[in-house]
């Protein structure tokens, strides 16, 4: 004992939890860099060419009118939508597997994707919201997007309510909750093969082309909705990290730390829903970055929700705005759907992730 503390090697304890807590912030900070580098890099990238002088004058407001469409319109909040929906799906992700108990959870995981899409189907084929373009280009194309998006909403709750309602009513165990999840998933999944078995081929293209997941469709709407949605669900979940860190020493335990474990689960539950059903109905279907991002930053900077919460959001803003800046430039001026480059991407490194868990094990 040194000065009433113990010391470990020769260093005080306080040493030690403030190298360990520094490795965390540095981490977080790295990352917010990065971003930052990767966003400087987004908005000068692709088939317009734009210098940083002229993006620089645009930004503030002294471009011209070719300059001022290509960053304000389209650029931009695209960008913005890559970071605000890849952190909420990110940081849903995280939530998920800590209240599931389950590595493996994610918005996909309790069907609420599938359903999106189930809605998507419903909105274009069954009320006609696709439709064939007089142009060879984007020949089809979603015509009614605001009953797409409000369609695939409404189902995508639909499923996350049906679980938090067995879960309520009748009890499930957080494994159980996944297994619903997947029950509905298969459900909705079967619902979008009738839907379309009956349909048009163009209706079936643009259900096709719908679910390619595109962040071109957000608009400066659809970005503040998300970016108020997101921060609002970023709050609370901060607010409830210690809880999260308690519901990882087990439910016993957290109960004994005066947790309300049934409360916060279903609660986390829900609003990581409500992200993944706004930002799949804005969207598309992206896949994988609520499954991968947590996961990275969680053998990165372990398990306490303080860090990893944030930097799982930061992780999933960065995955998916690299991706979709690859998906406009790769093979430029050709814009590939940003939801397969995050699949081709995500399902090697979860399938590494995975394999190195296990062999830890």
């Amino acid at each position: 004992m040194k000065d009433g503390l113990a010391t470990v090697d020769g260093l005080k304890q306080t040493d030690i939890y403030q190298r360990y807590t520094a490795k965390k912030k540095l981490a977080v900070i790295l990352l917010g860099l990065l971003i930052a580098i990767v966003a400087v890099f987004a908005v000068n990238a692709g088939s317009t060419n734009l210098n940083p002088a002229q993006v620089m004058q645009t930004i503030f407001g002294k471009g011209s009118n070719i300059s001022d469409i290509v960053v304000w319109q389209i650029r931009l909040p695209r960008i913005l939508a890559a970071v605000i929906a890849g952190a909420g799906l990110s940081v849903a992700g995280c939530v998920m597997q800590n209240n599931l108990r389950n590595p493996l959870a994610s918005p996909s995981t309790l069907g609420i994707s599938n359903a999106a899409a189930f809605g998507a189907n419903v909105a274009i084929i069954v009320f006609g919201a696709g439709s064939i373009q007089s142009t060879s280009a984007d020949a089809v194309a979603i015509n009614n997007p605001y009953v797409v998006t409000f369609s695939a909403f409404i189902w995508s709750m639909a499923a996350a309510f049906a679980i938090l309602l067995l879960a309520r009513f009748k009890g499930f165990s957080p494994e159980a909750m996944v297994l619903a999840g997947v029950a509905l998933s298969s459900l909705f999944s079967a619902g979008t093969i009738l839907i379309q078995y009956f349909a048009q081929d163009v209706q079936v293209a643009a259900v096709v082309f719908w679910t390619f997941g595109d962040l071109g469709r957000a608009a400066w709407n659809e970005v503040i909705i998300l970016a108020v949605l997101t921060g609002a669900s970023f709050i609370y979940f901060m607010f409830r990290r210690w809880d999260y860190n308690a519901l990882d020493c087990g439910e016993e335990t957290a109960k004994s730390l005066g947790v309300h474990v049934e409360n916060i689960r279903l609660g986390g539950v829900f609003i990581s829903s409500l992200i993944t059903a706004v930002a799949v109905s804005f969207l598309g279907i992206i896949g994988f970055i609520g499954l991968v991002g947590p996961q990275i930053m969680r053998r990165v900077i372990g398990s306490d929700h303080r860090y990893l919460i944030p930097s799982s959001a930061l992780m999933g803003a960065l995955l998916l705005l690299v991706s979709d800046t690859l998906a406009r430039t790769v093979i430029s001026p050709v814009v590939l759907p940003v939801g397969v480059i995050t699949s081709f991407f995500g399902a090697p490194l979860f399938l590494y992730l995975l394999a190195r868990g296990y062999q830890k094990k």
